[in-house]
């Protein structure tokens, strides 16, 4: 695409099959690293920021402090490139996890050497309970769809109009998915979880991880806007086929 527009064309999506982005590459390796990294390094861990308003440390679960962000590169993916480019990432992402808990087992369960102590270390960290791992998969995968879906439709229906709208409205729906599969399937009825814990949680990481977004937007707003201007077009989803299950652009 041209590099030196000024104003990106706004062009309908079906208009641009086979088109090559120069940045699209970049964004899904991002986005990908961004979904691996967070369930690696962050989903175990529960951290505590101090809170001087209740005069208290408050424990939160490490990932909520990058895994949001993969919601602001689907959002840019979206926006910039289109449902159908964000379709290929999002199954991108799905296989990537899948290959990750697939690996995550067979390293676990190999037997250690006898002079190699750490086994214990490297089953805390990465060995993974199945329950979690099917909940945290179906519920990234549900959640990336609602949201680049909304997302779409929204910029479709303001007619490109108000982005901080549509990232953070397409957000709110995408991360609800998101909380109301992983928590109860990964919880509900688990030892020391009760149904209003679970409740509890679901709707506390669901808020957090929207005000997360929404304190991003700024950064969103410039993201896209470059991207926009390097590729040329504005892209809109004027007849996409919206199911999750195609893999044409």
């Amino acid at each position: 695409m041209s590099e030196g527009a000024e104003r990106p064309r706004a062009v309908d999506a079906r208009a641009l099959a086979g088109t090559h982005f120069r940045y699209f590459d970049f964004v899904m390796a991002a986005f990908v690293a961004i979904i691996l990294l967070s369930n690696v390094l962050g989903a175990g861990k529960v951290a505590q920021i101090w809170l001087p308003i209740a005069d208290r440390y408050w424990p939160f679960g490490a990932g909520i402090l990058f895994f949001p962000v993969s919601y602001v590169i689907g959002d840019v993916l979206t926006e910039v490139y289109g449902y159908a480019r964000a379709r290929r990432v999002i199954w991108a992402g799905t296989v990537a996890l899948l290959f990750m808990a697939f690996m995550s087992w067979v390293v676990v369960a190999l037997p250690p050497a006898p002079d190699w102590t750490n086994q214990p270390a490297y089953d805390a960290i990465f060995g993974q309970v199945p329950r979690i791992v099917l909940a945290s998969i179906i519920a990234f995968w549900a959640g990336e769809f609602v949201n680049a879906f909304v997302l779409a439709r929204m910029k479709l229906r303001s007619g490109g109009k108000h982005l901080w709208m549509r990232t953070i409205g397409s957000t709110i729906a995408g991360q609800g998915i998101d909380s109301l599969i992983f928590y109860p399937l990964a919880f509900w009825g688990a030892a020391g979880w009760t149904g209003d814990l679970v409740l509890k949680v679901m709707v506390t990481q669901w808020v957090l991880k929207v005000s997360w977004e929404a304190l991003l937007t700024p950064v969103t707003y410039a993201v896209v806007a470059f991207l926009k201007r390097r590729e040329g077009v504005d892209v809109y989803d004027e007849g996409t086929n919206f199911t999750p299950f195609a893999a044409r652009v």
